[in-house]
């Protein structure tokens, strides 16, 4: 077992974890990757693709902070089929403004109100 270091990609606080030097780290990222599964730093993560971490929850780790209790991953290296499998970050639904009863808002383009 080695302790292995990282930082939150938000406050850039430092966690310390307890692991087994074959896992190959790909990245820390803010947001989970799309089709990669998450372990707690207590959990058997080594048959998982990452670790969820909570910053400043000590929760099979050490953190060397306060933390800002906003989550964070660290992504292993995965393969399919003998082929390094690429990230891509988790999709987010976004809902964009409607149309209100009175119509857009905002301004209005060439040719509109002469």
């Amino acid at each position: 077992m080695a302790t292995v270091r990282y930082y939150c990609p938000r406050c850039e606080t430092v966690v310390a974890l307890e692991r087994e030097g074959y896992l190959a780290d790909k990245s820390v990222t803010p947001y989970p990757l799309e089709g990669w599964t998450y372990a707690a730093p207590d959990g058997a993560f080594e048959g998982a693709d990452g670790v969820r971490f909570v910053c400043g929850e000590p929760s099979g780790c050490a953190f060397e902070g306060e933390g800002c209790g906003e989550p964070f991953y660290l992504n292993f290296v995965r393969f399919e089929d003998g082929e390094e499998v690429e990230t891509v970050p988790e999709s987010e639904r976004v809902e964009l403004g409607s149309r209100g009863p009175a119509g857009p808002s905002g301004p209005r383009g060439p040719g509109f109100g002469r």
